[in-house]
Formats: structure tokens, sequence, C-alpha cells
């Protein structure tokens, strides 16, 4: 038997996030910044010395 109110729950979510992802102001903004960079770990020999 299918549980109703977990695919209703299931559903609601998913329709919940692609609305506020399709409602963000920067969705087809061409001038939008840039994702965060990445950090990178960096090896001991890599470091600045005094860091």
């Amino acid at each position: 038997m299918i549980d109703h109110f977990a695919l209703a729950l299931t559903h609601g979510l998913m329709l919940l996030a692609a609305w506020r992802l399709l409602s963000r102001p920067d969705l087809d903004d061409d001038q939008a910044p840039a994702a965060a960079p990445d950090r990178r770990i960096l090896r001991k020999s890599e470091r600045r010395p005094g860091a």
C-alpha cells in the first residue's frame, strides 16, 4: 500500500525547493558574481614563511 502522506510530503518539498530556486533574482543574470574561489590545502613546502 502506498503511503500518500510520504508521497505528498516529499513531492511538496521538491516543489518548494524548485520554486525557491526559480525565484532567485540571479538565476538568469550574466553579471552575477562567480562562485567562491576554491580553497586548496597547501603543502608545507608551498606555505609562506612565517604564516
